[in-house]
């Protein structure tokens, strides 16, 4: 009888979990057995690791009654990442591999049936949980999620081609025996010491709508959501994807945090490293596809965006229910998904951009085309938002049509880097005055940080009552009107950015 130890991880949520990979080989009838709550991709690693160790020289134990154990027993595994420590496993206790070597190192990959290693998902999220663990450990993995999980800074990763390439690094050594020379397909990856500058749709492509621009920088420099609405072809798609690029640069932490979600998802591109993400999913997403589920649980749509943008285009064409998950993100900026035997916590710090027509016919409104709608098909259509969704939206931005002399004749727009260069000044204001942005402050800190003028509070005060807003609605026109300020470099908050936020919180139009 014989028993190996092999480290690797399992994921749930963005937790990469340790698990331990042991394998016992006993006499007996010949069997594979596997063990520790593992999903079906997990269990069909039997065929894989038996044809691959065949296909690769190797010996396989078919005399064996062989006992694969994935520890905890009970923590979810999925995914082929098991693949790889499976093998060692199987070769360790075999005596083809020292054991002993193993020590320091986990393992995670697929295995094709010839011995090639194919990447895996989430192997940022291991990385990250070993940086977190403070432990030294090296990680090995195979081509492509090797340069992903060495973005984490003093990660040691290791890159593996081909099974053999693993095997040869850890052969039995006898003592008077010369080291074997290094495998081609093994090397360690260098960690990625600077963040690469990102590349963005530049806002000077779009000509006119000077005051959905000016309320995109409010957006950008405040942390604010915003609706956009105005007839077909107005800009609005291309405002919205623009925006991203008026956001400050990432930091490392946040740029580690959001690659980590999009490799949960397999949506991770090394190009796109400290690039803000920019979801767009079309109007017939699902509640599950925009908040995330499943089993086990994967990020969706808001999470993936983190510290990035959402783009609803269409947004009344998306189903009551997806619209109303929203609604809880957008206040906490995280997501917990709950099922019956597991839950997973996913951070979901947003700005939702969002784009609507006034009405089905589109042209309510439109000084160019008449509209063809009852007051009744325009409430119905405006009714799929609700009442307590509109009001979690910061501001709200008519686009008109652009006049075909305008678009022709008019000069190119103010540069992306120019209007990001105003909205990160003012941001670093507000959080070196706070902490966090103006969008994130909340009860005694926005009263503490608004600085609010006696005679701003007075105009307020009455504009409030006299159109009927909601305490939400009150205070988020606070801390945009504190944006507009910190725009403006201005001390406090004055009577004028009270009257500009005000404008960006108008009743949508049904007549």
């Amino acid at each position: 009888m014989s028993l190996s130890l092999v480290q690797s991880r399992a994921l749930l949520g963005l937790e990469a979990a340790a698990v331990t990979v042991e394998v016992h080989l006993a006499n007996g009838l010949p069997s594979f057995t596997l063990v520790g709550l593992a999903d079906v991709e997990v269990k069909e690693a039997r065929e894989r690791v038996r044809s691959a160790l065949q296909n690769s020289g190797l010996e396989f134990p078919n005399n064996k009654r062989i006992t694969v154990n994935l520890a905890p027993a009970d923590l979810p595994k999925d995914s082929g990442r098991f693949d790889l420590p499976i093998a060692l496993g199987i070769l360790a206790a075999s005596g083809q591999i020292d054991a002993g070597k193993l020590a320091g190192y986990e393992f995670a990959g697929e295995l094709s049936l010839s011995g090639e290693l194919r990447a895996v998902r989430g192997a940022l999220a291991m990385s990250l949980a070993l940086h977190a663990s403070h432990v030294v450990t090296q990680l090995v993995l195979p081509p492509g999620s090797a340069e992903e999980a060495a973005l984490v800074p003093g990660a040691q990763v290791y890159r593996a081609q081909h099974l053999l390439d693993v095997v040869q690094h850890f052969l039995p050594q006898a003592t008077d025996a010369p080291a074997p020379e290094p495998a081609s397909g093994w090397s360690r990856v260098s960690a990625v010491t600077h963040m690469q500058e990102a590349h963005y749709p530049d806002m000077a492509d779009v000509k006119g709508q000077l005051a959905a621009k000016r309320a995109l920088e409010i957006a950008a420099a405040g942390g604010h959501s915003l609706l956009l609405m105005g007839p077909p072809g107005s800009g609005k798609s291309m405002l919205a994807q623009r925006f991203a690029g008026l956001l400050p640069p990432m930091t490392t932490d946040e740029a580690l945090q959001s690659a980590a979600i999009a490799s949960l998802g397999g949506r991770f591109v090394l190009a796109q490293w400290a690039q803000r993400p920019t979801c767009h999913p079309h109007h017939t997403a699902s509640a599950v596809a925009l908040v995330g589920g499943g089993s086990p649980p994967r990020p969706g749509e808001i999470s993936l965006a983190h510290h990035g943008v959402l783009f609803l285009d269409e947004f009344p064409e998306f189903s009551r229910a997806a619209l109303e998950a929203l609604r809880e993100p957008l206040e906490t900026g995280r997501i917990t998904i709950s099922r019956a035997a597991r839950r997973a916590d996913f951070p979901a710090q947003f700005q939702l951009i969002a784009a609507m027509n006034p009405c089905p016919c589109g042209y309510l409104g439109s000084t160019h085309k008449t509209c063809r709608c009852t007051p009744d098909q325009v409430a119905r259509y405006q009714g799929k938002l609700s009442g307590p969704l509109i009001d979690r939206i910061d501001l709200h931005v008519e686009v008109p049509a652009v006049a075909s002399s305008e678009l022709l004749q008019a000069p190119a727009g103010e540069s992306s880097a120019d209007i990001r260069a105003r909205c990160s000044a003012a941001r670093e204001r507000s959080v070196s005055r706070q902490g966090v942005t103006n969008q994130a402050l909340q009860g005694q800190a926005l009263e503490r940080y608004l600085l609010l003028d006696e005679a701003a509070a007075k105009f307020l005060n009455v504009a409030a009552t006299r159109l009927g807003w909601s305490a939400r609605s009150t205070h988020r026109a606070l801390k945009v009107a504190r944006t507009i300020a910190d725009l403006a470099g201005a001390h406090s908050t004055q009577v004028g950015h009270v009257a500009e936020a005000m404008q960006y919180r108008r009743a949508l139009r049904t007549s």
